[in-house]
C-alpha cells in the first residue's frame, strides 16, 4: 500500500482569550498523495492559516496528528519536526521567508541544502527560470517588488523538489499575469510526484486544483 505523502487525522486546535477558549479547528482529516494538487479555501477565520501551520510542524495541534511521507511529524522533538520540514517539506507563508544578507539564488540554494541532496547551481537556475526571476538572481530582498517577492519566496519553497509544498496564499501580491505563470508552475508539480496543498482565496487557484476543501468555522463542509 502506498504511504500518503501527507496524512492529517482528527486535527483540533483550541486557543485562549482571557476566559474564553476559542476553537480554530475541530476533528480536520486531510491526505495527500503524490502528484496532487488540493485547494483550501473558506473565509477568514476559517482555520485555513491554522490548518497550514499544523501539517508544516509549525505548530502542533492539541488533538489528532499529522505524518509527512509516512513519518509522524506532530508533536515530535524541535529537532525531528525542523528535520522533516528541511528534507521534505516546502513551505510558503505569506511573510516574506527570505534571509535579507542573501540575494535570490543564494536564498534558494540556503533551503536547497537542507534536502537531502543539496541543489546544483543548474537546478537553481532552472527554479529561478520557472518563476520568471533568473534577472534577479543576485537581487537582494529588500529590493524586490511585491510580486517578485512572492515569486522569491514560491522559488525558496520549491528547491530541492520537497515531496510536500505547503504554500498561503501564493498569489496574493502578484499580478494577473504573474497569477497565471505561478499557476502553470503548481500545475507541472504533478509531474514531478510533489503534493500540493494551497490556502487560497483565489477563484483561478481553487480552479486549477484537483480537489477543493473547503473550511467553515475550523470544519471541513
Amino acid at each position: 500500500m502506498t504511504v500518503p505523502a501527507l496524512h492529517a487525522h482528527g486535527l483540533h486546535r483550541f486557543f485562549r482569550r482571557g476566559r474564553d477558549e476559542v476553537v480554530a479547528l475541530r476533528d480536520v482529516s486531510i491526505e495527500l498523495v503524490a502528484g496532487e494538487l488540493v485547494a483550501v479555501v473558506g473565509p477568514s477565520g476559517s482555520g485555513k492559516s491554522t490548518l497550514l501551520n499544523m501539517l508544516a510542524g509549525l505548530d502542533d495541534p492539541d488533538g489528532g496528528s499529522v505524518s509527512i511521507c509516512g513519518e509522524r511529524l506532530s508533536h515530535s522533538s524541535a529537532a525531528v519536526q525542523a528535520k522533516i520540514r528541511g528534507e521534505r517539506i516546502g513551505v510558503l507563508t505569506q511573510s516574506s521567508g527570505l534571509v535579507e544578507h542573501l540575494d535570490v539564488a543564494g536564498n534558494i540554494k540556503l533551503a536547497g541544502s537542507f534536502r537531502p541532496s543539496p541543489v546544483t547551481a543548474a537546478e537553481i537556475g532552472s527554479v529561478l527560470e520557472s518563476v520568471g526571476l533568473t534577472a534577479r538572481k543576485h537581487a537582494r530582498p529588500s529590493t524586490l517588488s511585491g510580486g517578485e517577492t512572492a515569486r522569491a519566496n514560491l522559488a525558496v519553497a520549491l528547491a530541492g523538489r520537497p515531496p510536500v509544498l505547503l504554500a498561503d496564499e501564493p498569489t496574493a501580491e502578484v499580478s494577473a499575469p504573474e497569477e497565471a505563470a505561478v499557476l502553470a508552475l503548481l500545475r507541472n508539480l504533478r509531474s514531478s510526484g510533489s503534493a500540493t496543498l494551497v490556502v487560497t482565496h483565489s477563484p483561478a487557484v481553487a480552479e486549477a486544483a484537483d480537489r477543493v476543501i473547503e473550511l467553515v468555522d475550523g470544519r471541513i463542509r
